[in-house]
């Protein structure tokens, strides 16, 4: 039985290798960013922006990339969140970099879809080049840099936790760990590509995604499901569900924020300081536990 769970498994995981590379190749893309050649000391920042941060001192660090919800960094209202996250990896002893997959391509928001070429097989190949990027500095431990993705960027994250996904977008390029933030764990409907789930069989690198069970804009029963799913077939997923949490939780500038998303769905965002306290605690000792079996 095992065995011929594992065959199906198998299988889905071709199948789902299939549609990244079709994805990957059908639909147009946007073109390569361009990352920070320096770091910057974080209190030299005070808006939302591509950036590189380190700690004091020599390293080598662990590092960590960060990418944003499907608002970006923030072309119209700073993503103050998002700054705040990467500021926080570096009080902890990381480098942070910052990506800004939206604002250097001129796309204000990919929330109703994608624009400007910002597809998710973008997103994904965007954070592996990030991860890229951080290996040319002798101040970056190149065996411990790890995904932080938000939303858009968490749907991102556990792709980049597949290695199918991974391979077709950059190959010989991984994150150690991922942790992914209210994603959206949808089957995806390209109109010139093959549909796709965003929780794929195959996923082999250690990833934890938190939720919020008031979300009605990326509902947590539909990853707990999938992500069940893997788990139960070998990956290596954990995952939390916070029971008052909604969407973006971590969002202090959009406390109160309200809207019908792409599936027509009512959302309403609350901000919750317990909540981001806590998933900081979370991601950083998963982060700190899996990342040290890579020294």
């Amino acid at each position: 039985m095992k065995r011929f769970r594992w065959m199906i498994l198998c299988g889905l995981a071709a199948v789902c290798g299939l549609n990244a590379a079709l994805a990957l190749a059908q639909m147009p893309m946007a073109k390569d960013l361009q990352f920070p050649a320096e770091p910057v000391a974080p209190a030299a920042v005070d808006r939302p922006q591509m950036a590189l941060f380190k700690p004091e001192g020599a390293g080598p660090f662990p590092a960590l990339v960060l990418l944003h919800q499907c608002g970006g960094l923030g072309t119209r209202k700073p993503n103050e969140s998002m700054l705040g996250w990467a500021k926080d990896a570096v009080a902890r002893g990381y480098v942070a970099l910052l990506v800004d997959s939206l604002g250097p391509r001129g796309v204000d928001s990919v929330c109703y879809g994608p624009k400007g070429g910002v597809i998710f097989t973008r997103g994904v190949k965007d954070a592996l080049q990030a991860a890229e990027h951080l290996r040319k500095f002798d101040f970056v431990d190149q065996k411990r840099i790890a995904l932080a993705g938000y939303s858009w960027g968490a749907m991102v994250g556990v792709l980049a936790s597949s290695a199918r996904w991974s391979g077709n977008a950059l190959p010989g390029t991984r994150f150690a760990a991922t942790v992914a933030f209210y994603p959206g764990c949808f089957n995806i409907k390209p109109p010139t590509a093959a549909a796709y789930e965003i929780v794929q069989p195959d996923i082999d690198r250690p990833l934890l995604v938190l939720m919020g069970q008031q979300d009605t804009e990326t509902p947590a029963e539909e990853c707990v499901a999938k992500l069940g799913a893997a788990k139960a077939a070998g990956a290596p997923v954990e995952w939390h569900v916070y029971p008052q949490a909604t969407h973006c939780w971590d969002c202090r500038s959009l406390d109160g924020y309200s809207k019908t998303d792409a599936r027509g769905n009512s959302v309403s965002y609350r901000y919750n300081a317990e909540y981001t306290a806590d998933s900081a605690q979370r991601m950083f000792q998963f982060l700190e536990r899996n990342m040290a079996l890579r020294q």
